[in-house]
């Protein structure tokens, strides 16, 4: 049931981005803006971390966002072995139409549901995750 939803929620949610025609981001890159969104200038590591993509991935995405103007690539000031993604100017009209996205799809996806089962639900769905991600570190 978790792979239909994210299959139907994934569509559902590319429709609704695409209705906002002067938005450019798609919803795998939202996937690596957001936690840039919510805190800017983190290392790749970290950011591989929050999107749970394999580096090869994340590394095509940052390129692509990285062409499009959205991102930079710096050396860490810390460690110059570490490269850190940071946010141009360009993200913040982009950010606001994005949560206005996935606001509606919040909306649309808990629809009927109070907010005490939204809790609990999510409750449940971070069990899950850290029970995979527990799983996942102990045998790479």
């Amino acid at each position: 049931m978790i792979s239909k939803i994210k299959q139907l929620s994934d569509r559902i949610f590319a429709k609704l981005l695409r209705e906002y025609e002067t938005l450019e981001i798609n919803p795998a890159q939202g996937r690596v803006m957001f936690p840039l969104w919510r805190q800017d200038n983190i290392s790749f590591h970290e950011l591989r971390k929050k999107t749970l993509l394999s580096k090869a991935t994340l590394s095509h995405m940052l390129d692509n966002l990285e062409k499009a103007g959205y991102i930079e690539r710096v050396p860490s000031e810390e460690d110059k072995r570490t490269i850190n993604i940071i946010l141009t100017k360009r993200h913040k009209d982009e950010l606001k139409r994005y949560l206005e996205v996935s606001n509606e799809m919040k909306e649309l996806t808990y629809k009927g549901f109070n907010d005490k089962e939204i809790d609990e639900f999510e409750y449940y769905l971070r069990r899950l995750l850290n029970n995979l991600t527990e799983y996942s570190e102990k045998n790479k």
